[in-house]
């Protein structure tokens, strides 16, 4: 690995999560504060749902999402997801990715990166041992990833492992940058239909 891209993945990494997570959460609590009334105003339930995902080196963290769906809903992954039933709210946070804002704190604590393989949950096994041999599970998780500007909901996961270690081999300040402003491209089209 060229030595540039050495120290960015060492430190220049984590000076870019903080450079952008700081001033977003900054700018997402208002926004954050008006999807936390709306959930709570919709059904009664909790905010916030958390659960257990797999992270660096195979390590488990809890993982924090405004809750899209009715108390109680079983954790899955997204593909798995779609067939589940979303609240009123729920319908809308997802559509814009606002589920995903509680994350952002994920990333501030240091135990995921704005960019890498999304965090898996732990029952797909598969997907884990795959990050495993090829060396990507040794990366800290992301909140967007190269599977992710490539289709990732419906992937089989023999492809995320394969764009995950694609991603492990280019990483450097051009290629985190182009993917968080492709990621920022795609949020701005126009939402699917749920």
């Amino acid at each position: 690995m060229h030595s540039t891209n050495l120290v960015y993945r060492r430190k220049g990494k984590r000076v870019l999560d903080l450079l952008v997570a700081v001033p977003f959460t900054v700018f997402a609590a208002p926004i954050g504060l008006a999807v936390a009334v709306a959930i709570r105003l919709d059904d009664g339930g909790p905010v916030f749902f958390t659960h257990d995902r797999v992270g660096i080196d195979g390590q488990r963290f809890k993982l924090t999402k405004f809750r899209s769906m009715p108390v109680g809903t079983s954790n899955v992954s997204s593909a798995e997801a779609t067939t589940l039933t979303v609240t009123r709210v729920g319908t809308i946070i997802r559509r814009t990715s606002i589920d995903e804002f509680p994350q952002i704190l994920s990333v501030l604590s240091g135990q995921m990166s704005l960019v890498g393989p999304r965090p898996a949950i732990p029952t797909q096994t598969e997907l884990i041992e795959m990050r495993r041999a090829n060396g990507s599970l040794g990366l800290k998780p992301g909140l967007t990833g190269t599977a992710q500007l490539n289709a990732y909901d419906g992937m089989p996961e023999q492809e995320k492992a394969v764009w995950d270690a694609v991603y492990l081999k280019r990483i450097n300040l051009r290629t985190d940058l182009r993917i968080l402003f492709g990621t920022v491209r795609y949020l701005l089209r126009r939402p699917p239909s749920y």
